[in-house]
């Protein structure tokens, strides 16, 4: 399926963001400048004589018309003359944020024509680097920051925001960022990256998606002392009033709002677990590090085991990290290997979660029992195996559990997986499942060339941040992919703002899982891959919105849409694809 609608007629909800009205152009007062410094609006060069003229615009700007395409390419000879490595992938993140900031138009579509290149560069890696740097390489606001100082207000400050039909909320409190930490206001670049990939792969327009920052404080010194910090400079809250300021926020979102979808992201683990505990079931809502990396990983690990010819019911897992994402990783699969036919008991008992102290096993004292000692917090104690010692190594559950799959979600500094580790996992499985998971680049558990140097070429393997392709002695080549979270999460957005789903559900994530799976093509598979290439992502996202509403509609759970409006697959597809928004500059003016 190609990147644009199926409709050879752009409809004007899925192609004219900038208007709010439907199927006639848009008459306007607005003086040309104002117009020129709306990024909704803007078409820079793009604006022709006619739009010039009853715009305001003539004299505006340079005489010469530019073609989207024509803009397209100089925007893409900028970014590649910057040349490569980190400092040069920042200032192209910021050149992108500019291009943002004054043309929402030509920025998705250059997103989207583009997305393999650039969604390194707006997310995962690279926006890790930009939000240690927010403050400092602050131009202009994006988004909404809702603070301590805004208490009792917020249900009034959600009307300051232009747009009355918003989609998608990206919610952080900064506390648990990448593998970074506490970043506090600063975590505002993983929403703005995060609702970038909304909008360019699964096709909700810009005017419907929102990045917010809730800032409860900091606890990062270096912040609390740094002049050029954004946020609050005091302590975070906690408790109480912590979940009082988050309550007083999802009442004004929703109030403003009702159809909203709001998405928790990079909440620290007792948070998290907690808020999606307490919201699941009352509004539109999910938490990406826990449903969506538990969602993609499943995706990966059930074309990982098709590759290598193993049942995922088979699988034994190892899971380093014990997280939110590394729980929720775990959870996700359990319930697909439920949904596969397997009881949940003898699931999870081929389940081993490590901490930064060891496995969480039996308490027989072979290892101190460190674990234990330490306390088990409610979401650990279902996953203590008895199979293992408390507190054994990395190696010792290897050699003793013999899993035949390692995940990696610690966020630890690189090298946790050693060449004895995955040597040892490979005297055990042909076909040995490794995904180095965690991000930035720099905390992952190992390299996919030592994955596959280790294995003799055999591992399958996905990682959390972009890796280059390998070849192997033999003169072989094979591809990692990036086990990303936005091969689910813009379709599971797509389709809740398509259909009106009014819960996002356990057996929606399986589906979406499986969708992404069998998004796949033949050459994919036979290169490697666990995941299709991020060019298709858009058509990836579709097929997750479509398995999704479906699952919805079994389930009884959408209020825009019914299975009488789409009473088959055909015209699902056709419907949701309708709906996308694909970005195309719209006329501004009545031509007649």
């Amino acid at each position: 399926m190609d990147a644009r609608p199926l409709s050879t007629k752009i409809s004007w909800e899925a192609a004219a963001c900038a208007t709010k009205t439907r199927g006639k152009p848009l008459r306007t007062k607005q003086k040309g400048i104002d117009i020129l410094h709306d990024p909704l609006w803007n078409k820079g060069m793009a604006f022709g004589a006619e739009e010039r003229d009853r715009l305001n615009l003539r004299g505006l700007l340079p005489p010469r018309v530019k073609s989207l395409d024509e803009q397209i390419s100089r925007i893409m000879q900028q970014i590649r003359a910057e040349g490569d490595g980190t400092e040069a992938n920042i200032r192209k993140n910021l050149y992108l944020q500019d291009l943002h900031n004054r043309n929402e138009t030509l920025y998705h579509r250059v997103l989207v024509e583009n997305t393999t290149e650039l969604a390194p560069l707006i997310y995962t890696p690279t926006v890790g680097h930009v939000c240690q740097q927010f403050g400092h390489q602050f131009r202009r606001s994006r988004g909404m920051y809702f603070s301590t100082k805004d208490r009792g207000l917020f249900s009034t400050m959600v009307h300051n925001w232009p747009h009355d039909d918003v989609h998608v909320i990206c919610v952080t409190d900064g506390s648990r960022i990448l593998g970074l930490g506490d970043l506090g206001a600063h975590g505002m670049g993983i929403p703005i990256g995060k609702l970038a990939l909304y909008v360019a792969a699964g096709g909700i327009a810009p005017h419907r998606v929102l990045p917010v920052v809730v800032d409860v404080g900091t606890n990062n010194p270096s912040l609390l002392n740094d002049p050029e910090y954004i946020g609050i400079p005091e302590p975070r809250l906690e408790g109480d009033a912590y979940y009082d300021m988050l309550d007083e926020f999802m009442e004004a979102v929703v109030d403003r709002w009702p159809n909203v979808v709001v998405q928790f992201e990079d909440f620290e683990t007792p948070k998290a677990v907690a808020l999606l505990a307490k919201y699941r079931d009352k509004v539109r809502c999910f938490n990406d590090d826990i449903q969506g990396t538990g969602c993609v990983t499943l995706a990966g690990v059930i074309a990982a085991a098709r590759s290598a010819q193993v049942p995922l019911t088979d699988l034994k897992v190892l899971c380093v990290g014990a997280g939110s994402a590394g729980i929720g990783v775990c959870q996700q699969l359990v319930d697909g290997m439920v949904e596969a036919g397997m009881p949940r008991e003898k699931a999870m008992e081929r389940f081993v979660i490590a901490t930064s102290q060891g496995a969480i096993g039996k308490a027989d004292g072979a290892h101190g029992d460190p674990n234990h000692t330490r306390g088990l917090s409610d979401d650990r104690v279902p996953w203590v195996n008895s199979s293992v010692s408390d507190g054994a190594s990395l190696l010792d559950v290897v050699k003793q559990f013999q899993p035949s799959c390692l995940l990696g979600l610690a966020a630890q500094p690189a090298g946790l997986f050693t060449e004895e580790l995955v040597r040892e996992m490979a005297d055990h499985h042909s076909s040995p499942i490794i995904m180095p998971m965690s991000n930035p680049t720099a905390k992952a558990e190992c390299t996919p060339e030592q994955a596959y140097s280790w294995t003799g070429g055999r591992a399958i393997v996905a990682t959390g941040s972009p890796f280059e392709p390998v070849t192997l002695p033999s003169g072989r080549t094979l591809i990692p992919s990036q086990c990303n979270n936005m091969y689910v999460f813009p379709g599971i957005g797509l389709a809740a703002s398509v259909a009106g789903v009014t819960r996002i559900t356990d057996p929606m994530l399986y589906e979406a899982a499986v969708a992404c799976v069998e998004s796949m093509t033949d050459d994919e598979i036979a290169s490697g891959r666990t995941f299709p290439e991020i060019s298709r992502i858009r058509q990836v996202s579709h097929a997750v919105a479509c398995r999704v509403i479906k699952k919805a509609f079994e389930e009884g759970l959408t209020t825009k849409l019914t299975r009488a409006k789409v009473p088959d697959d055909d015209t699902l597809a056709v419907y949701v694809n309708k709906k996308m928004y694909y970005p195309v500059y719209s006329p501004l003016v009545d031509p007649s």
